[in-house]
C-alpha cells in the first residue's frame, strides 16, 4: 500500500506527528510519504500516487487549513482512502466524515497506543531540513537550529479550556527514554542545536522527565532544550528546577491564562494569581526564564482586568518573557469542550459554526470585544519586534482562535 501523510501546519515545528507514524508504518512494510505544506508544496502526482491519504491534525488552525486540501484530493484522486488522525480528528469527527473521510483515527495514528508502537524512533528523512523551521532567536540576534520531539502524549489534568482533555480525558503515556534519545540524536547529527519538548506538561512523569534531561546533557552538552510546564507542577517539583538549568534549559513555558483567580476557576487552571508570582520567582533564582501563555480575552474579562494583567506583567518584570500575540488571544471554544457545560459561555455562543469550527462568542460588554481587535491590530504591526530573552521566531499558543496570521494562511 502507498500511503501520503500530510501535514499543513504545526506551528513551525518540523511534525512529529508526521514523523512517528512514518516509521512505525514502514516497519510493516507500507510504502510511506510525508509532505509539510508548511515548508514544501503538495504536488497533485503525490496526491495520485496515494491509495490512503491521511492527514494530521494537531491543532485548530491545521483542521481549517486541511478542508480544502481535503476537498483536492478527493477531486485529483477520487478513489484513495482518506483518514484523518490528531489531538483535532476525533472532536471534529462528524465534520471530517461529512467532507469523505472515512477513517478517523487517535491523536496519534492508531486507536490504542501500544508500548511497540511508541519505541519506534521517528523517521524524518522524508521531512524538510531542521534550518527551514522555526528558529531560536537569542537575545544577541544570532538565531540557532531547532528540533522537535515529544517525551509523552496526553495529560493528566482537566482544565476546561484544553483541547486535550475532551480526547485524552486526564490520561497520558510516557515515550521511551530510548526512543526519545535516539529521536534527539537524528536531529542533533542533522544540524539542531536546541530541542523543543512538545509535551502539553513535562512534569506530568516527573521521574520521566529526569531520565530525559539528564540523558540530553550527557549525550549532547551544549544543545539547549525549551519544555512546557503547568504553573501547579512548577511549585510542586520546585527542587526540580535546578536540574533543568544545569542540563541547558532555556526557557519554560506555562499556560498561565490569567491573573484574575475567577476566570481561572473557570477555566478550572489548578493555580491561582499568587501561584504565577511565586513560579516567577522560582524561576528567575533557578536562572531560567518562564515564558507564560495567556488567554486574556474571555467571556469574564472586564477592561479593569485587562488593564490589571499588563500592570501585573510590568510589576513583575516578565513583560519581555511574553510573546506580543499573547496579549491579543481570544477563548477558542471547540466541539466536545468541557467549556460548553458553563452556563456563563451558554449565554454568550451562538449556533457551531461549521466554516470556522467553533462555538462563537461575543462578549456582552463590546468595548471588550474592539479592545481585542485593537490589539490583535498592534500586535501584528509589531510582531517582529526584538526581544530580550529567547524565543522561537513562531509563536506557542494553544486554546485560541487563529490569528490574523493564521487567517492570511487559511
Amino acid at each position: 500500500m502507498r500511503v501520503l501523510l500530510i501535514s499543513t501546519y504545526d506551528l513551525g515545528r518540523q511534525p512529529f506527528g508526521l514523523a512517528s507514524p512514518a516509521a512505525w508504518l514502514q516497519r510493516e512494510g507500507v510504502e510511506v510519504e510525508c509532505v509539510d505544506m508548511s515548508r514544501e508544496k503538495l504536488t497533485d502526482e503525490r496526491i495520485s500516487a496515494a491509495e490512503l491519504v491521511a492527514f494530521y491534525l494537531p491543532m485548530h488552525t491545521a483542521t481549517r487549513l486541511a478542508s480544502p486540501i481535503i476537498d483536492r484530493v478527493k477531486r485529483v484522486n477520487p478513489a484513495a482512502n482518506l483518514a484523518a488522525y490528531g489531538l483535532y480528528a476525533p472532536m471534529n469527527e462528524t465534520w471530517l466524515r461529512e467532507k469523505g473521510v472515512t477513517q478517523v483515527l487517535g491523536p496519534e495514528g492508531f486507536a490504542s497506543p501500544s508500548n511497540r508502537q511508541l519505541s519506534v524512533v521517528p523517521n524524518r528523512a522524508g521531512l524538510p531540513p531542521l534550518a527551514r523551521y522555526a528558529q531560536l532567536q537569542m537575545p544577541d540576534g544570532s538565531r540557532r537550529v531547532v528540533g522537535s520531539t515529544d517525551a509523552t502524549h496526553g495529560c493528566k489534568h482537566l482544565c476546561r479550556h484544553c483541547p486535550i482533555v475532551p480526547v485524552y480525558q486526564g490520561r497520558f503515556h510516557a515515550i521511551p527514554v530510548d526512543a526519545v534519545f535516539e529521536d534527539i540524536r537524528q536531529q542533533v547529527a542533522a544540524g539542531a542545536q536546541h530541542i523543543s519538548f512538545g509535551d502539553p506538561d513535562f512534569f506530568n512523569g516527573p521521574t520521566h522527565a529526569r531520565r530525559i534531561v539528564e540523558r540530553l546533557a550527557s549525550g549532547f552538552p551544549g544543545v539547549t532544550y525549551d519544555v512546557t510546564i503547568k504553573i501547579e507542577h512548577l511549585l510542586r517539583h520546585a527542587s526540580m528546577l535546578s536540574l533543568l538549568a544545569a542540563t541547558g534549559c532555556l526557557f519554560i513555558t506555562s499556560a498561565v491564562e490569567s491573573i484574575d483567580d475567577a476566570v481561572l476557576q473557570h477555566l478550572r487552571k489548578g493555580h491561582m494569581r499568587a501561584d504565577f508570582v511565586a513560579a516567577v520567582r522560582l524561576c528567575r533564582d533557578a536562572g531560567i526564564t518562564l515564558s507564560p501563555t495567556f488567554v486574556p480575552f474571555t467571556p469574564w474579562t472586564t477592561l479593569a482586568g485587562y488593564d490589571e494583567l499588563l500592570r501585573t506583567l510590568a510589576d513583575l518584570d516578565v513583560m519581555e518573557q511574553v510573546a506580543p500575540i499573547q496579549l491579543a488571544i481570544r477563548l477558542l471554544i471547540t466541539n466536545g469542550s468541557p467549556l460548553l457545560e458553563l452556563p456563563d459561555i451558554q449565554a454568550v455562543i451562538t449556533d457551531f459554526d461549521a466554516a470556522s469550527l467553533t462555538w462563537p462568542w461575543r462578549h456582552t460588554d463590546p468595548r471588550v470585544d474592539a479592545l481585542q481587535q485593537s490589539v490583535m491590530r498592534s500586535v501584528m504591526e509589531k510582531s517582529k519586534a526584538a526581544r530580550a530573552v529567547p524565543h522561537m521566531t513562531e509563536a506557542w499558543y494553544c486554546c485560541a482562535e487563529p490569528s490574523a496570521e493564521d487567517m492570511r494562511l487559511i
